[in-house]
């Protein structure tokens, strides 16, 4: 059974049967889905009795709760990490999380289509990461605090976040799991292919063009856009 914290950073009290039980039941979650997971699978799952999951979370969607802030705890815990090396909005960054984090980018995954607050929450915590990474890198594309930061912040936590939710349609077309631990780097290298290529074409008389039309819409728009 797998776990959403890595060696290194798993704290000493997550070592408890509580611990065993919400890791088998992020796994059932992540795999079943809420409404599929049971009370009783997750039992047998952990290896222990369906009382004692029973005698510490009392019922399915107070253990969920519980699945959601561990998760969201550990995705903070990377989230500063990263800011202190200014790698958040890198394509590295989730390179990483699917090399350590596979059941918890599988939870948050299912996580997105049941519409658990967790998702929400990363979602937001990503966004406003990548938002401070932009306005701290480019100050003057992204000034802090405006709509043009907040909305590329955005959008990029999107396009990231989309590999997670869309992990068995890139499965198909690598023909690998891309959220297993031997594939991990498959979706950061071609997000940097993509971006590496996005850069030099914006270098090409076509994508100076672009940019000076773009250019000419901010200020039609009077820097709104």
């Amino acid at each position: 059974m797998g776990s959403i914290f890595g060696s290194a950073d798993r704290p000493a009290e997550d070592l408890t049967a509580r611990a065993r039980i919400r890791d088998a039941a992020l796994a059932q979650f992540a795999e079943h889905g809420t409404k599929g997971a049971t009370m009783r699978g997750i039992a047998d799952a952990a290896g222990v009795s369906l009382g004692l999951v029973q005698h510490h979370f009392g019922t399915k969607d107070a253990l969920r709760d519980a699945c959601d802030e561990a998760v969201i705890e550990v995705f903070r815990r990377r989230l500063t990490d990263s800011a202190t090396t200014n790698s958040l909005g890198e394509p590295g960054f989730l390179t990483d999380l699917f090399e350590t984090s596979g059941l918890l980018l599988r939870y948050l995954a299912r996580a997105m289509i049941d519409g658990s607050p967790a998702a929400a929450n990363v979602f937001d915590e990503l966004a406003g990461g990548t938002a401070d990474f932009l306005s701290h890198t480019w100050p003057d594309r992204f000034p802090p605090g405006s709509a043009r930061a907040r909305d590329a912040a955005s959008v990029m936590a999107a396009m990231h976040s989309g590999t997670v939710l869309l992990h068995e349609q890139l499965a198909r077309h690598f023909g690998d799991d891309p959220l297993d631990r031997e594939h991990a780097t498959r979706i950061g290298m071609a997000m940097f292919d993509v971006y590496a290529s996005i850069g030099e074409f914006t270098t090409s008389p076509a994508g100076q063009r672009i940019k000076e039309s773009t250019a000419k819409y901010r200020d039609h728009m009077g820097g709104q856009a």
